[in-house]
């Protein structure tokens, strides 16, 4: 469990990381608006690619054990799931969308691309014909995109669009 202030960091430098891009905020400004010092945040911290990779990799762990641990199974639970996992963690894909560019150290674009043929075989089996996979690409990024463009709104409200949706993208019954 991260201690307070290191939670306080992450907080804050994802705020400011939104705003501005990551390559736009500097260390100092996320020490200035917590009122520490620059020292102070390298004992927590030893780089701003240290900073994000730990406000960015609880979103790479539950992917991967959601694409790791999933079973084929009924699609629209499996579409629900998905879609929960994409609003829990929308700010840290505003984040990386904002600048995907500072993120690509992280190797995440390669990352992401496998995470979603995952699903995709989760979704129709090992061997997807083409328009399954662009179905699913749709779908699945559509999704992703609702969690982001309406973060604003209660989950209750975009859920059920943004699943249905997806389902009909994906041509389910």
């Amino acid at each position: 469990m991260p201690s307070d202030t290191k939670s306080r960091i992450q907080a804050v430098a994802r705020e400011l990381f939104i705003q501005q891009g990551v390559q736009n905020t500097s260390l100092r400004q996320i020490s200035d608006r917590l009122g520490i010092t620059k020292p102070a945040l390298y004992y927590h911290f030893a780089s701003r690619d240290d900073l994000v990779r730990s406000i960015v990799e609880p979103l790479v762990e539950d992917i991967e054990r959601f694409a790791a641990t999933r079973g084929p199974g009924d699609a629209r639970e499996l579409l629900e799931d998905y879609f929960e996992l994409m609003w829990r963690h929308r700010e840290v894909i505003v984040m990386m969308v904002r600048d995907l560019s500072a993120l690509g150290h992280l190797d995440l674009g390669a990352r992401m691309f496998e995470w979603r043929r995952q699903v995709i075989a989760l979704l129709f089996g090992d061997e997807p014909t083409t328009a399954q996979r662009i179905r699913a690409s749709v779908a699945l990024g559509g999704m992703s995109d609702c969690a982001v463009e309406y973060a604003d709104l209660p989950l209750k409200e975009v859920k059920p669009t943004a699943v249905e949706a997806a389902a009909a993208a994906l041509a389910l019954p």
